[in-house]
């Protein structure tokens, strides 16, 4: 069975679970791999279950250092994988070694010798530019041997990555790309200058590769053995592309850059920067008033480009625009982009986070619930949580919005049973932001008689504390769940 998800919003589908040219031509097929994978994927309703298990296909190829490169989708929430060379029968069982599904890449190993046999692993190559002829490697569906398709870059520039819904540099391709070629190389004169990770399901030919800028630096952030990320300067920004909202900044009409909006909790701006500071330029590169930059002569793309080629821990040079004056400030980029979000983007390998009292199941809002509402969850899920996705920023670090996800049955919440998606904001009157908030209230030794939960709007679920207290292991047993929280809310998980 080929699996495919996509991003509802954008179209983009991920080539699922199944992209190259002449170093000699049968080398770089030697180098080409196919994936097999089984993955068992949460579910996020049940946050205590599994959806049951799911086979698919995928691409890679063999570079140096005995690993083999593909997309982190191919080999997202896997329990079984193999893989398979280019004209070869057998099958090699295989271990994830480093995955960075924020730029859906994925590094694999194999431990049988006899799977590294006769093979040069491919070498990277440079960044290519728009109009030049590539190849593109894979498996794709509708067949079991090696395809080899040729398309030409139609553009490099930020994209959103279907798999993580992150926007990130990206290579758009027009070669024919079909699920089954994802986490195949892209080929330039022998070197791998991409690695193909999604389509355009309403488009002829269009596809997407990570860029080969991405791929090295997610190589280069594991030679210490361990893999950080990429970095977020943690700010939001407004173009200045109003004349009348430059003039009050004191700015002159020739002046371009964004203006910050607002700062991240805990993010590295936050000691650095001020809100409406203007940022002109970044790295040496201008910012214009639509927040792009030149990354090579004539091409540009989001400003992002230079914060996300740094590693977490490098400072980035910024000049701003504040009360009047041009300042010139380091940045240092200490913070992951993924700690940025009030409702973080999809996750994988790993289990939801949960706890349960009194029946009542509470969980962070994160997309992999909402997209239980399935592939058009946008439209179909509450708009009372979907709402939030317009203004996705923590009021403190590491917040996220708690919800009484439902009520399993039971004497003590007797009339809550249709209570569902319900956002917790106080629990006996303390704000909540964070699920340890939301135990520590509840299991309070000073707590009175009853635990009250309260939302925005004011209606409140009434526990009596102790009965519910009583009730939670016989309520687990009858719902046949195994604990009352996940193990990253256990005692000592912190």
């Amino acid at each position: 069975m080929m699996r495919t998800l996509r991003c509802g919003i954008l179209g983009l589908m991920l080539l699922a679970f199944a992209g190259g040219a002449a170093r000699s031509e049968e080398d770089i097929k030697d180098a080409i791999v196919k994936i097999f994978t089984v993955a068992n994927t949460p579910d996020y309703w049940n946050p205590w279950s599994m959806r049951g298990t799911g086979s698919g296909t995928g691409s890679g190829a063999i570079i140096k250092g005995r690993k083999i490169l593909t997309n982190a989708h191919v080999v997202g929430n896997q329990t079984f994988i193999q893989v398979r060379r280019f004209g070869d029968a057998r099958r090699y069982p295989a271990q994830v070694l480093a995955v960075a599904h924020e730029v859906d890449l994925a590094l694999l190993s194999v431990e049988d010798d006899a799977f590294w046999a006769d093979v040069e692993g491919l070498k990277l190559g440079e960044l290519p530019f728009a109009q030049d002829e590539v190849l593109v490697y894979g498996f794709p569906m509708g067949g079991d041997t090696l395809s080899v398709t040729k398309g030409v870059i139609s553009r490099i520039e930020h994209q959103n990555y279907a798999h993580s819904s992150y926007s990130f540099l990206a290579g758009q391709i027009d070669a024919a790309i079909n699920p089954g070629n994802s986490g195949g190389p892209v080929m330039k004169e022998g070197k791998i200058v991409g690695v193909v990770m999604q389509g355009i399901r309403q488009a002829d030919n269009i596809g997407y590769m990570v860029p080969v800028t991405i791929v090295r630096q997610f190589l280069e952030d594991l030679e210490d053995g361990e893999y950080n990320g990429f970095p977020s300067l943690g700010v939001v920004l407004q173009s200045m592309e109003n004349r009348d909202l430059k003039r009050s900044a004191g700015m002159t009409p020739e002046m371009t850059g964004m203006r910050i909006v607002r700062m991240m909790p805990g993010s590295p701006a936050e000691s650095a920067l001020r809100t409406n500071d203007v940022i002109l330029a970044i790295e040496g590169a201008a910012v214009a008033d639509d927040g792009t930059v030149e990354f090579r002569p004539r091409e540009r793309t989001s400003l992002s480009y230079f914060i996300q080629r740094k590693r977490i821990g490098e400072s980035i040079a910024l000049e701003v625009w504040r009360d009047g004056a041009r300042l010139p400030i380091e940045v240092a980029l200490t913070r992951a982009v993924t700690r940025d979000a009030l409702v973080p983007n999809e996750q994988y390998d790993v289990m939801p986070t949960y706890y349960i009292f009194g029946g009542i199941v509470f969980s962070p809002l994160t997309r992999n619930l909402l997209q239980a509402w399935g592939p058009n969850w946008f439209n179909n899920a509450p708009s009372h949580l979907t709402s939030i996705l317009s203004a996705n920023f923590p009021e403190v670090e590491d917040e996220r919005v708690i919800v009484a996800l439902k009520v399993l049955a039971a004497d003590v919440n007797q009339g809550y049973d249709q209570v569902n998606n319900w956002i917790v904001h106080t629990v006996d009157g303390a704000r909540i932001r964070t699920m340890r908030d939301l135990i520590a209230a509840v299991e309070n030794p000073q707590g009175g008689e009853f635990v009250t939960f309260a939302n925005l709007s004011g209606h409140t679920l009434v526990l009596d504390r102790a009965k519910a207290r009583e009730a939670n292991a016989r309520i687990l047993q009858t719902y046949r769940i195994p604990a009352d929280r996940s193990p990253d809310l256990a005692v000592g998980s912190e």
